[in-house]
């Protein structure tokens, strides 16, 4: 039988830091009411030469690299993101061309802040069908160009950067399952009226109307958002037969503190078996979980041998959760 299994990651982060500091001399806010609503103290965002195409390539090349894999092997890149430049060629074509692969599949997934845990799965059901023998995976965004810097209930959540993963053909179990959801009649709850993100020579010079905006109904999302990401992970859990007792580590999707909070404390889990980067990252969507997932790799959080749940809510309205053994 034919598993899949995660054998390397790469996140990048842009160089730029905006402080809640730095926050309080654009809108009327401050550091505290920022961290004591959302644990957020800083965000990185992205040089104007940057797209999720420029990040999504440095965060595979840094896996790819570290790990010794050669680009020419990848059969499969599916990248995560909301933010495109452009609606074709999609953003894993341009990652493509950056990694000069001469061949392969390459798409985009589009579901906000659960695109990642999307890919991951379908890359997943590519890899067990042998259809493919190693695939890269990327959620990469750049939030900071479609959240309006006047509404401070949005600017201060949000944050850019991008992160890799590559699995590959295996003997034994490295994916175990996912489950995924999504309800359009939800929809209005988080929105982003269009797909395009002003990254190219030129678009920069528009007038902040002339794109859209996030749009955000917080509290009923906040409310939705803990009651169906319970039941999701619950649901996978029970449907294969795990428990919390059985997890060394729960990543995450990195919204926002208040909501990693609740959803820990309605299912019982330890705060020292969670995964948090958002204090210093903020909600950089598709890329929130490889980012956090990148870091728990590298510090030696995770080691050989871990049950770790992925776990996300996002526009759409989407929301997953995904069991993988490292």
């Amino acid at each position: 039988m034919n598993y899949s299994k995660i054998v390397a990651t790469g996140s990048y982060l842009p160089e730029k830091v905006l402080t809640n500091e730095d926050l309080a001399s654009i809108v009327e806010t401050s550091d505290e009411w920022i961290v004591e609503r959302t644990g957020i103290h800083c965000r990185h965002i992205a040089a104007e030469n940057e797209t999720p195409a420029s990040m999504a390539a440095e965060a595979s090349l840094q896996a790819l690299n570290l790990h010794h894999i050669d680009p020419q092997t990848i059969d499969l890149i599916i990248v995560a993101t909301c933010t495109s430049t452009h609606f074709f060629p999609s953003t894993a074509c341009q990652l493509q061309q950056q990694l000069k692969i001469s061949s392969c599949i390459a798409f985009d997934i589009s579901a906000a802040c659960t695109g990642f845990i999307y890919a991951l799965s379908i890359a997943d059901q590519y890899v067990r069908s042998g259809m493919v023998k190693r695939a890269l995976v990327v959620g990469s965004e750049t939030m900071s160009r479609v959240v309006d810097w006047k509404d401070r209930a949005t600017c201060v959540l949000f944050g850019d950067g991008a992160g890799a993963v590559v699995i590959e053909r295996s003997d034994e179990p490295g994916i175990i399952a996912s489950k995924l959801f999504a309800d359009g009649a939800k929809g209005d709850l988080l929105s982003l009226p269009t797909g395009v993100s002003p990254g190219l020579p030129g678009l920069s010079e528009m007038a902040p109307h002339a794109w859209p905006f996030v749009q955000m109904k917080g509290r009923a999302l906040f409310k939705d958002a803990v009651v169906s990401m319970g039941e999701a992970i619950n649901s996978l859990l029970e449907d294969n037969h795990y428990s919390f007792q059985d997890l060394d580590w729960i990543v995450p999707h990195q919204a926002n503190l208040r909501i990693i909070d609740a959803i820990i404390s309605k299912l019982s889990i330890p705060k020292e078996k969670v995964i948090v980067t958002v204090g210093e990252q903020a909600n950089t969507s598709g890329a929130s979980i490889p980012l956090a997932l990148d870091s728990a790799f590298k510090d030696g959080r995770i080691q050989p041998g871990h049950q770790v749940l992925l776990e996300a809510f996002g526009g759409g309205l989407t929301w997953g959760s995904l069991l993988f053994r490292t």
